[in-house]
């Protein structure tokens, strides 16, 4: 453990004024690279050994599995304690929903206390089924994009009858039939989605006055990292648990926030929620934190000069004493293929040694087609976050299917995926199930050694192809992960909340490896590099051709083209192609609008053709401070495409094969 004056004065003033802060409301605007982690667990240790705070009596949520858990990590470091409220939303609200069920208060909302979490591609199965039984036709409305606008529907605490009664076109006409069938199907097999673990959450302290004053007194202090990325009904929850009726000032909520970082919107977040807290927290203070310390000056420079052209929110001003003359280097090829060989070409003269800290954030997957061709013609090892992750993997969701149905007979989507495994082996493990201690499925490791016995699972793979090995060993990782966990319950639990789609070994044992890191500016945030480039700056990808015409939507795009340029620690780059071949067609392109709005001073610009056949970005664009659209003489060739079809590609609901074939 340390003491509060030895981490306090590890601190800069304004972190320190933030980490003291008394009673009541507080608003801590933190700028990329700022430092905010630190601020927070420091703030929950000086509320431990200072004020007397028992750490049952706080609430901390962060938006990954991997951020609650370097936290509650520094905490017990700091404290030696833990903290049994600390995650995301959604695990705490499930935390929540669990205990409550055991004392029967979820019978309202049709639910036992052994309820199912449905993850995604459970959703999109049972979504399936009830177009199957109903005749519908996926060509017509695709199941992804039903399941977005359901998903959307219930953030915005938006039930099927109040949907029918706003549904216009023949999209919210059709969802509005399918969300009222997914809800009683939810029901009837005693589950909930992720929206559910919210929206219940909420509903059941709302409604009920003795539950909603129990966690009102049990959470003296409610600290909320990322607020820019709430949602409604995260914002709503946080308002209720930050209401503390035994505390003097009894609105103890502690939020930190970037407007600038919000890049969510497609998801339903929120940059608005930090400007709601002052109107529903009148008194509440604010802090800033400004100093950086992961980029060097140009960088910064670069971000500001970018992000100060949105008009909607305020803009830290971040400043470091890390001085750096080097400029960040603009390269602009003829195609998108010499793009990638450019790039790679650069990797390998001047980063062979250190692959592992550089990494390429494109603005959309499949971008990363053509350098993952030209990593490989030059043998330069990379890796795409953002692949298969492992409780995707299919052997991995058979046997997890097998454990689901341990616990829930009415999980449907379980029920389907061991059926197709095989008949027999289901009615092998049902057999097993009916003549099974409890208490043996109870235990995590002893329920899956019992699943694997009687099922003969394993036998479907031969321990000498190769392929079937890798499988193996991944059942056995899936074994180690059950041996952390005193209950199987809480084991399937924390595999439904999953968000970071790596075990924590297994993640780290990749970023040590020397890998060039290969993801999307979405997937970016919250990380950091030493050696960044940003491929694909060009109009219509950053900012992308949705969002063009559309001014709040250009602000959203910058807000990602700053996330980017700050996720640099020494040298950016960005690159662009004056042509590229996209979805079966060959476009020109004109350079993004965002480098005309970096200042030029900063900027070192390569060319990899005649200068003859160059655009230059700044004469473009000039430095106008407001946004402005294409120029009208754009040619590029455009697909007409279904708007809802093409969001669910970029947002990841749907598969680039499937897209095309539409």
């Amino acid at each position: 453990m340390l003491e509060i004056a030895n981490l306090l004065n590890e601190l800069n003033p304004e972190q320190r004024q933030a980490v003291l802060h008394q009673t009541g409301p507080a608003i801590v605007l933190a700028g990329a690279g700022s430092g905010k982690t630190r601020v927070l667990t420091t703030r929950v240790a000086y509320l431990i050994k200072e004020k007397a705070v028992p750490a049952t009596g706080i609430f901390l949520v962060t938006f990954t599995n991997k951020a609650a858990a370097e936290m509650k990590k520094r905490v017990l470091e700091y404290t030696g304690q833990n903290l049994p409220f600390a995650g995301t939303f959604h695990s705490l609200s499930a935390k929540i929903l669990r205990i409550e069920a055991r004392e029967g208060h979820l019978a309202k909302f049709g639910l036992s206390e052994n309820f199912s979490i449905y993850d995604s591609d459970d959703q999109l199965s049972l979504i399936k089924n009830i177009y199957k039984t109903n005749g519908f036709d996926q060509a017509k409305f695709k199941p992804q994009v039903v399941r977005s606008k359901i998903s959307s529907a219930k953030n915005e605490l938006i039930t099927p009858e109040e949907f029918k009664d706003s549904a216009r076109d023949s999209l919210q006409i059709f969802t509005t039939k399918v969300y009222k069938s997914y809800q009683k199907r939810l029901r009837d097999e005693n589950a909930v989605d992720f929206d559910d673990l919210l929206g219940i959450c909420y509903r059941l302290l709302a409604e009920n006055e003795q539950l909603r004053a129990k966690y009102q007194n049990k959470f003296q202090h409610v600290l909320v990292d990322e607020f820019q990325d709430t949602n409604k009904v995260q914002y709503f929850l946080t308002k209720i648990l930050a209401k503390s009726p035994s505390l003097e000032n009894n609105d103890n909520l502690f939020a930190v926030g970037d407007f600038s970082q919000s890049i969510y919107a497609w998801r339903g977040a929120d940059y608005r929620n930090l400007e709601r807290l002052s109107q529903d927290f009148p008194e509440i203070k604010e802090y800033r934190l400004e100093r950086n310390y992961r980029s060097t000056q140009n960088i910064l420079e670069a971000a500001t000069s970018v992000i100060s052209k949105n008009l909607s929110h305020p803009v830290l001003e971040l400043w470091t004493d890390q001085t750096s003359s080097e400029k960040l280097e603009v390269y602009e090829t003829s195609t998108g293929e010499l793009e990638a060989e450019k790039i790679a070409s650069i990797i390998k003269e001047k980063y062979l040694d250190r692959l592992q800290d550089v990494a390429l954030l494109y603005r959309t997957n499949v971008q990363s087609r053509s350098f993952e061709e030209a990593f490989m013609r030059r043998q330069l090892p990379y890796k795409i976050v953002g692949g298969t992750k492992f409780y995707e993997r299919s052997e991995i969701k058979d046997v997890l299917a097998y454990l689901r149905l341990c616990f829930n007979h009415l999980d449907s989507p379980s029920r389907e995926r061991a059926q197709k495994i095989g008949k027999r082996r289901l009615e092998k493990l049902e057999t097993w199930l009916s003549q099974t201690n409890p208490e043996i499925l109870a235990n995590p490791s002893a329920c899956l050694q019992g699943i694997m016995e009687n099922t003969l699972y394993l036998d479907k793979y031969d321990q000498k192809d190769p392929e079937d090995l890798a499988r193996l060993d991944n059942i056995q990782e899936l074994f180690n992960v059950a041996s952390r966990f005193d209950n199987t319950l809480s084991l399937l639990e924390n595999i439904a909340l999953v968000q970071d789609g790596y075990l924590a070994n297994d993640q780290t044992q990749q970023l040590e490896e020397n890998k060039i890191t290969m993801m999307s500016l979405h997937s970016a945030k919250g990380l950091e590099f030493s050696v960044v480039f940003m491929v694909g700056m060009e109009e219509g990808l950053l900012p992308h051709s949705r969002a063009i015409f559309e001014e709040n939507e250009v602000e959203e795009e910058r807000r990602l083209c700053y996330v980017g340029i700050t996720r640099a620690k020494e040298k950016l780059y960005f690159s662009y192609a004056r042509s590229r071949f996209t979805y079966g067609y060959s476009s020109n392109s004109l350079p993004s609008r965002f480098l005309a709005e970096i200042k030029q001073n900063l900027l070192t610009t390569n060319r990899s053709f005649d200068q003859g056949q160059t655009n230059n970005y700044h004469s473009f664009y000039g430095n106008k401070k407001k946004t402005q659209s294409a120029p009208a003489n754009d040619k590029k060739i455009r697909l007409v495409i279904d708007e809802d079809s093409l969001d669910a590609l970029l947002n990841d609901e749907l598969d680039i094969r499937e897209f095309l074939r539409k």
